[in-house]
């Protein structure tokens, strides 16, 4: 039987425990909850790890990020993490809790029982603790050509749509680029250079989707290609976790159909 382990040096091991925190009487915490957060610095020479916090529910927000602030706020300034609008509308703070890549403003700590382990999106490099590198993931976002394309003269007033049309792009525009998505993709895990993801993909197809967009088979054509689109085999690990609802296998399948459809 093949072993796989990581090399030496990127093993996690144990970090520091912190002392649960009292209330502001003294007196011990009513309903505290153990937190595990992975801590690593690249830039330094140690293995990561895995610091174990513990915050008292009854003083803090229900959400995995309110406990993430407070921590920082209260107990460790070092914590490094990416947040923003705290409403699920911005996608900073997209992290892997308790197994599932999420956003933390939208996960209640009581949705999960017992410790709530909390790790940076896989399968990306780390800048530091909670925070991936993203760089390839907007890098590929903007090879799709995310914007409206056309060739007729622009209208003297606006691009208009029909409410059959724009019911078309439910579905796709809401999504928020949190790369949870991607990042949850076994495909994308094994040809994260060459397989687009299904983030991309999604708005990919929101765009050949639109009515008004007029670059259609210029969008086929970046996309026809063994791996920027077809290393998606429909695992649907980007729909489980999208926290939008959205559905990029969905998307994807679309382009291949008419990928198809051209062909005949």
């Amino acid at each position: 039987m093949v072993q796989l382990r990581l090399p030496k040096e990127s093993r996690v091991k144990p970090g520091k425990t912190w002392s649960t925190p009292k209330r502001a009487d003294g007196k011990p915490a009513k309903r505290p909850k153990r937190i595990r957060v992975y801590r690593y610095d690249p830039e330094g020479k140690e293995n990561p790890r895995l610091d174990t916090y513990s915050v008292d529910t009854e003083d803090c927000g229900p959400m995995v990020l309110d406990a993430l602030i407070k921590i920082k706020n209260e107990v460790d300034s070092t914590l490094t993490f990416r947040r923003s609008c705290r409403e699920g509308v911005c996608g900073s703070c997209a992290m892997n809790i308790a197994g599932s890549n999420t956003l933390a403003c939208t996960k209640a700590m009581s949705d999960i029982s017992g410790s709530i382990n909390v790790y940076p999106l896989p399968h990306m490099p780390v800048v530091k603790d909670l925070v991936p590198d993203l760089t390839q993931f907007y890098a590929q976002y903007a090879s799709i050509g995310p914007s409206l394309q056309t060739k007729s003269p622009p209208p003297t007033a606006e691009w208009l749509q029909s409410p059959e049309e724009r019911e078309k792009l439910d579905g796709l525009y809401e999504c928020i680029l949190c790369a949870c998505c991607s990042t949850s993709c076994p495909s994308y895990w094994w040809n994260p250079e060459r397989f687009l993801g299904p983030a991309a993909l999604l708005q990919a197809y929101r765009w050949i989707a639109d009515s008004r967009d007029e670059a259609t088979g210029e969008r086929l054509d970046y996309l026809e290609d063994p791996f920027r689109l077809y290393r998606c085999h429909t695992i649907m690990n980007c729909a489980t976790v999208c926290p939008k609802g959205l559905n990029p296998s969905k998307a994807i399948a679309e382009i291949k159909q008419m990928m198809v459809k051209r062909t005949v």
